[in-house]
């Protein structure tokens, strides 16, 4: 092969291997060129489901198409997030979730997709903590007298689902303080709450956000928070940690992701829009009134997160001997 011919044969190779960049790289700019649909697994006006639509609000005004908010509850999560596992990775299939999302092979072994080989992580859109709490009624002063209660007699808890963050908060604090409550998952967070004001269960470890109202009114006691560090939203209740209990802290996280096969360039794109839209003022002030903290990740470092977070919640799963339908 001549000099002349070498060069227009590696040209032409050149421009082969180009070629499928160069198209990728159109289509993301060209997307999105339709609707987006976002599959949240749980329902509509709790937790997961407010912090989504306040970022989509903005976020639909960035990208020029509306994003349809799509809740499909039930089972911790898992039927929502099957969906958005088998969806077309066309980038126009997302899924919005919790930390339950990492808690979903523990809790449900059965599950037909893997919550880390499955997804790809966009973006992390804050943290916010639990809040170990009672009703009045049950005489709970500190975390101290409840786990002392319950391991002198059989207490019970209320949950929004197995699998769930309030489920799960409850699971590591009792793996760490030495007693086992009585589980009573509720189909969603309010439902789970009443019956904690009402006395029908001993206590439970709703969100921040579902508790504060509460607890300013009366009609709950918190007792501690799950996170690392104290809630900004509610300074004087300590942490579990403070309460003397090591390994009991909890991060409820809520984030967004993508079918695994996703163009990485339509991720990127989606991880630089949002992050412009989570340093919207009119999204910081709703999110901090909502006791949301930031919790900045890239895209490889929250798939890292929810790998890490599948081992632990397997390994909680065996050392306390959870036993799931």
């Amino acid at each position: 092969m001549d000099l002349s011919t070498r060069r227009r044969f590696l040209g032409r190779a050149g421009a082969i291997l180009a070629a499928p960049a160069v198209a990728r790289s159109g289509f993301a700019q060209s997307w999105p060129s339709k609707p987006i649909r976002v599959i949240i697994p749980f329902v509509a006006g709790g937790t997961v489901d407010v912090i989504a639509r306040i970022a989509f609000e903005q976020l639909s005004k960035r990208l020029g198409q509306p994003i349809i908010v799509d809740n499909r509850g039930g089972a911790g999560g898992t039927i929502g997030s099957a969906i958005v596992a088998r969806a077309k990775p066309d980038g126009y299939d997302f899924l919005v979730n919790s930390s339950a999302h990492t808690n979903a092979p523990a809790a449900f072994p059965s599950i037909t997709y893997d919550p880390a080989r499955d997804f790809r992580a966009v973006i992390c859109f804050g943290s916010l903590p639990n809040v170990i709490a009672a009703a009045p009624s049950k005489g709970f002063k500190t975390l101290k007298d409840l786990v002392e209660a319950g391991r002198k007699r059989q207490l019970s808890f209320a949950s929004a689902g197995i699998g769930s963050a309030t489920h799960w908060s409850i699971e590591r604090l009792q793996l760490s303080a030495g007693f086992r409550a009585l589980h009573v998952p509720f189909k969603a967070g309010p439902e789970a709450v009443l019956a904690t004001i009402t006395g029908s269960v001993d206590f439970m470890a709703p969100s921040m956000q579902g508790a504060l109202v509460r607890m300013r009114e009366g009609s709950l006691v918190g007792l501690a928070v799950s996170t690392a560090q104290r809630s900004r939203a509610a300074p004087d209740i300590p942490t579990t940690l403070e309460a003397g209990f090591p390994n009991s802290d909890y991060t409820f996280w809520n984030g967004m992701f993508a079918p695994a096969k996703t163009p990485r360039e339509i991720i990127d794109r989606l991880y630089r829009e949002m992050t412009e839209v989570l340093r919207d003022p009119a999204v910081v002030e709703k999110y901090a009134a909502m006791s949301i903290d930031p919790m900045p990740m890239t895209p490889q470092e929250f798939d890292a997160r929810v790998a890490s977070e599948i081992a632990i919640s397997l390994d909680i799963v065996k050392k306390a001997g959870l036993k799931f339908n």
